[in-house]
């Protein structure tokens, strides 16, 4: 029987627990700007739509540098976040959730705008003229009716933070026990002249853990929409 070594395990929860806090992180903004983008019409719409995807068009070593400079212990938010508080992102599981979750964000943002659009807008608009507030009628009607947006949006959050590498590795480092996550453990691995084997291990257990989660997510679908029925 195939076991798990306290490493591989700590690897594995290390990266389940980066991936849940990165979907977390991700929730609220995410619905936020996904509603902005589909319900509001503004000057410098384009150019807001097309930061919020730049992650996706951009290599991920970039972004993590991007990080480094912004949030790094001597970065512009990163140097007075050290000095005030003495919070440091860069080398800590949190600069790897960061890192995920910048990445995960135009995904996110997506699939919920898109099932926003799907819902009709007279709804929203006899729930006011039967005097609802603005945020009762998105909290009772818009997000009710858009929940599988959201819910892909996460899945889609938590699997690319699965298989992050590039801005982790670039802000947040490769440490072990802290940040190093399962696609950092095995390019860690393939880089040793011994590690071969190990590494095959990893890549193995990798999707098991994504095939899980994806068949987890699937079922807790279809719990959702049996309880809507």
């Amino acid at each position: 029987m195939w076991t798990l070594s306290p490493a591989e395990l700590a690897i594995v929860l290390l990266s389940l627990k980066v991936a849940a806090c990165c979907v977390l992180v991700l929730v609220l903004p995410s619905i936020g700007t996904a509603w902005l983008l589909a319900r509001k019409q503004f000057w410098g719409h384009a150019l807001v739509d097309a930061l919020v995807h730049l992650p996706m068009v951009l290599p991920p070593v970039v972004l993590g540098y991007m990080l480094l400079v912004l949030l790094g212990r001597r970065g512009w938010i990163g140097g007075w976040l050290y000095e005030q508080f003495h919070i440091q992102l860069t080398f800590h599981w949190w600069g790897a959730v960061i890192a995920s979750a910048v990445m995960a964000f135009p995904l996110m943002v997506r699939a919920i705008r898109q099932a926003l659009m799907q819902v009709d807008p007279l709804l929203e608009q006899a729930a006011q003229t039967l005097g609802a507030t603005p945020i009762k009628t998105f909290f009772s009607i818009t997000l009710p009716l858009s929940y599988h947006g959201v819910l892909t949006g996460g899945i889609l959050a938590f699997s690319r933070s699965l298989g992050e590498f590039g801005a982790t590795i670039t802000f947040a480092g490769n440490l072990e026990g802290e940040t190093r996550t399962l696609p950092l453990a095995i390019y860690s691995l393939t880089q040793s002249p011994e590690g071969d084997a190990a590494a095959l291990r990893l890549v193995v257990l990798s999707v098991l853990v994504s095939v899980i989660a994806l068949l987890a997510s699937q079922w807790l679908e279809r719990r959702l929409l049996r309880s809507q029925r």
